[in-house]
C-alpha cells in the first residue's frame, strides 16, 4: 500500500490529468514551459499551491473523485482558500448535534475551554523545555499558569478569548529570549513586520490548512466552530483545533530553523512595512514542518507509535465522540 502524503507546488505551472497520474508542468514568468513532474494519484493526500496554478474543471472533478483537497496561498503567503471534495462523510445526526453544541451556551463553553486548556498546556511545555536549557522564562511561565487557572471559571466566550489573548501575549514575550539573533517585538499579522512574525503567520496558515484537511475526513462540519465565531473565516473549526497544535507544530519548528541558522536574515524579503519569506527559505520551512509532522511518539492509549500528523486526526475523532455524546473530549497535551 502506498502511503499518501502532502505535495507542495511552489512554482507556477499547469496541473492536468494523465490517466491516473497528475502531470505538473512548470511555467516561468514569460510563459515558457519548463520541467514536467508526474505524481501518482494514489500517493497524494492533498496539495498546497504557492504559485499560480493553471487547471481546468476536468482536473478538479478528478481530484474530487479521489478525495484530494487543494489549499491555495497568494504571493504574499496569505491563505486564500481551499478546494474540498464533496463532503462524503457528512451525516445528518452529526450536523444536528454539532449545531446544538454551538447554540447551547453551556455545551459550547465546555468545548471552547478545552481548546484553550490544551493550547496553554502545550505552550507551557515549550517554555519549560527552554527554561530547562538555560533560558530565563520563569516569570512568563508563572503569568501563563495564572491565566490558565482562570479558564475553568469562565462562562462567556468573550472572557475566554480574553484569557487566550493574554496567554498569547505573554508567550510571545518569550520568543525574544528563546530565539537567537532575531527580535520579535510583539505580534504583527497584516502585514508581518519582521522575520519572526513572518514565520509565525506562514506557519499558522500551514497548521490551519492541516487541521482543515483532517476535519474533512470526519463527519464534522468545518464551518461550525466553538471558540472562534462561525463566519469569521469560512472553516472556523480548523481555527479552533489549530490553537492546540500551533505551539508544538509551528512554534517548535520556528525555534529550530532560526536557532540552527537553517533560515537566516538574508532569507527574508523586506517590502516596505512587510517581511516575507523568499522562495528558498519557504521551502526550508515547509521541509522542517513536514519533518515535524512525520515524527512519531509512543501513544499512551493506543500503545503504538503515531505521527504528529496523525495526532491531529485523532483529535478530530475525539471531538466527534464528544459531540455525539460517546466520550468526554480531552484536548491533546504533550506528556513527554
Amino acid at each position: 500500500m502506498i502511503n499518501e502524503k502532502t505535495y507542495y507546488l511552489f512554482n507556477a505551472g499547469r496541473l492536468s490529468r494523465k490517466d491516473n497520474t497528475l502531470k505538473f508542468t512548470a511555467i516561468d514568468q514569460d510563459g515558457v514551459e519548463g520541467s514536467i513532474r508526474y505524481i501518482p494519484i494514489e500517493s497524494v493526500s492533498d496539495l498546497f499551491c504557492f504559485g499560480a496554478l493553471d487547471a481546468n474543471a476536468s482536473l478538479f472533478n478528478f481530484l474530487g473523485k479521489q478525495q484530494i483537497a487543494v489549499h491555495f496561498f497568494d504571493f504574499y503567503e496569505h491563505y486564500t482558500g481551499s478546494f474540498l471534495p464533496k463532503e462524503y462523510l457528512l451525516a445528518g445526526k452529526m450536523q444536528i448535534e454539532q449545531t446544538r453544541h454551538y447554540i447551547s451556551k453551556g455545551k459550547r463553553i465546555v468545548i471552547a475551554s478545552k481548546f484553550i486548556e490544551g493550547a496553554s498546556a502545550n505552550i507551557l511545555k515549550n517554555l519549560r523545555y527552554y527554561q530547562s536549557r538555560g533560558k530565563d522564562l520563569q516569570s512568563i511561565i508563572e503569568s501563563i499558569e495564572k491565566f490558565s487557572g482562570q479558564i475553568k471559571s469562565v462562562v462567556e466566550i468573550d472572557e475566554l478569548m480574553g484569557i487566550e489573548g493574554n496567554i498569547r501575549q505573554k508567550y510571545y514575550e518569550s520568543f525574544d529570549l528563546i530565539i537567537n539573533d532575531f527580535s520579535m517585538g510583539g505580534r504583527s499579522k497584516q502585514p508581518p513586520s519582521n522575520e519572526i512574525n513572518s514565520l509565525i503567520s506562514f506557519g499558522n496558515m500551514m497548521c490551519y490548512s492541516l487541521c482543515l484537511g483532517q476535519i474533512y475526513h470526519t463527519q464534522m462540519n468545518p464551518t461550525i466552530s466553538f471558540l472562534h465565531e462561525p463566519g469569521f473565516r469560512r472553516f472556523s473549526l480548523a481555527l479552533d483545533l489549530s490553537e492546540i497544535f500551533k505551539p508544538i507544530l509551528v512554534d517548535r519548528v520556528i525555534f529550530k530553523v532560526l536557532n540552527k541558522r537553517e533560515i537566516q536574515a538574508k532569507d527574508f524579503d523586506f517590502q516596505g512595512n512587510k517581511v516575507l519569506l523568499k522562495d528558498a527559505s519557504r521551502k526550508i520551512f515547509v521541509r522542517a514542518f513536514e519533518e515535524r509532522l512525520n515524527e512519531t511518539i509512543r501513544h499512551r492509549s493506543l500503545n503504538r507509535n503515531v505521527s504528529y500528523k496523525h495526532l491531529v486526526k485523532l483529535e478530530c475523532y475525539k471531538l466527534t465522540k464528544h459531540i455525539l455524546g460517546m466520550e468526554e473530549y480531552k484536548p491533546f497535551k504533550i506528556w513527554w
